[in-house]
């Protein structure tokens, strides 16, 4: 791969990767890591890609398997981090609603959590996270519905019936 053209996918997709990685992971060091992986996979890679779309599903779609792999290695498993409970308060917001969005957001089962991610902030179709995911679509769908449930039940009393 080009050098120069790996430098302008590196810098386009790099906040991506990294928040899928966060998604999954939940610690600031694991997701920088899965997003070192991820890209040196890129560099590695020998196909070519069909277009920027092309490129963007497949750093979401290995960024999902090292970050599957990161969180249910030996390693991840049997050491907790000194640091953990400090990672995620580096994430700061102006206004106190989208924190606690965030916040119920990350709460969520990690397969409601991919989902909505992908959904609401990536922009992607249902269909297009069904082939991102390799799973139907209408099990995205169930899994939209019941995380927007579950963010329901938990934000009810915080802003959502003002």
């Amino acid at each position: 791969m080009d050098i120069q053209l790996y430098n302008q996918i590196v810098t386009k997709h790099a906040n991506t990767v990294f928040k899928i990685a966060y998604n999954y992971c939940k610690n600031k060091y694991d997701a920088e890591d899965v997003v070192q992986n991820t890209f040196l996979k890129l560099l590695q890679r020998k196909d070519g890609f069909t277009d920027e779309e092309h490129i963007k599903r497949w750093l979401i779609r290995v960024a999902i398997n090292e970050s599957k792999n990161m969180c249910t290695s030996f390693w991840h498993k049997r050491i907790v981090s000194w640091d953990e409970s400090v990672s995620d308060a580096e994430f700061s917001f102006e206004d106190e609603k989208t924190s606690t969005l965030y916040d119920a957001v990350m709460n969520l089962n990690s397969k409601y959590r991919i989902v909505v991610h992908l959904y609401y902030y990536e922009g992607y179709s249902i269909k297009e996270i069904s082939q991102i995911l390799h799973i139907k679509e209408t099990t995205i769908q169930t899994r939209l519905m019941r995380a927007r449930a579950q963010l329901k039940n938990k934000l009810k009393g915080d802003w959502l019936d003002e």
